[in-house]
């Protein structure tokens, strides 16, 4: 699946790997955080928009993005999209782990971001959702700092 970024437009997996590996190459003495969160809205009567956005932040000093779309014609429950957020995330974290085992990004620790927090109705899931991403190995950020999901992933749902 093709992603999207708002400085390369429409690129394949080898062209981001290769976008990625020279921002990263770019400064190897930077600190980098590798983000992905994923957001959902409903777009009409049983149509969902599900977006992955894949962050790559030099700390400090800005970062690049890409993201990916899934429309999913179904109806599903709030905490099916939440379910299936945290999925997405957790399907593209290992993508990239996957793809960048060579050239040694896939080392970095990469931080999930979830869409929900302490207030609203997604309260209850707090424990059940950080627990499967946690579960997995990875470290997981929720509102009001998984701007991942809740900032990025967001702008294209």
């Amino acid at each position: 699946m093709d992603y999207q970024s708002p400085t390369y437009g429409k690129v394949n997996l080898e062209k981001l790997k290769n976008i990625v590996s020279k921002f990263m190459g770019a400064d190897k003495s930077a600190k980098y955080e590798i983000i992905v969160g994923t957001d959902s809205q409903k777009i009409e009567k049983n149509k969902y928009d599900f977006v992955s956005a894949l962050i790559i932040h030099r700390v400090g000093w800005g970062g690049i993005y890409f993201w990916k779309r899934i429309v999913q014609d179904r109806k599903i429950s709030l905490k099916e999209r939440i379910y299936q957020e945290a999925t997405m995330s957790l399907e593209t974290s290992e993508n990239f782990v996957n793809f960048f085992k060579t050239n040694g990004i896939s080392r970095y620790d990469i931080q999930i971001h979830v869409d929900i927090g302490h207030n609203g109705e997604t309260r209850d899931m707090i424990n059940e959702v950080v627990g499967m991403i946690r579960g997995s190995g990875y470290e997981v950020k929720i509102k009001p700092y998984s701007y991942g999901a809740s900032k990025v992933a967001d702008r294209y749902t």
